[in-house]
């Protein structure tokens, strides 16, 4: 195995709960309007330090897609997942961009957030 190589974000970010590599900062958050099976979810424009898995099709609410779930390089935990392709045209703007979900990653003040199985699911893109 090579040696690893990951990049340090500087201002708010993002970063993986269990090993505190950072993904994300607050710059790019596209919208904190999705969730997921979790909970809450954030579409980001750009995230680093992920390795991208296997393109899938998924059927979700807001119809089929092409995706890919993202793992931390340095742990392997699952954070999410990137939109290749979105086949309903008013979904295009997700194509390239990356969903991290909320109770996978640690936030810009270093704290977790809870799954709260009472919050509702509309506007869910998880199917």
């Amino acid at each position: 195995m090579g040696r690893l190589f990951v990049i340090d974000l500087e201002g708010l970010v993002y970063s993986c709960k269990h090993c505190q590599t950072h993904f994300a900062v607050t710059n790019d958050i596209i919208s904190k309007s999705f969730h997921c099976k979790h909970g809450r979810a954030y579409l980001f424009d750009n995230v680093v330090n992920v390795t991208v898995g296997e393109k899938e099709h998924r059927v979700m609410l807001t119809g089929w897609h092409t995706v890919a779930d993202i793992f931390c390089v340095s742990c392997g935990s699952l954070v999410g997942w990137k939109y290749e392709i979105a086949y309903d045209k008013s979904q295009k703007y997700k194509e390239g961009k990356f969903i991290i979900e909320r109770f996978k990653v640690l936030g810009p003040d270093g704290g977790g957030y809870d799954m709260n199985h009472d919050e509702p699911m509309t506007g869910s893109d998880e199917e």
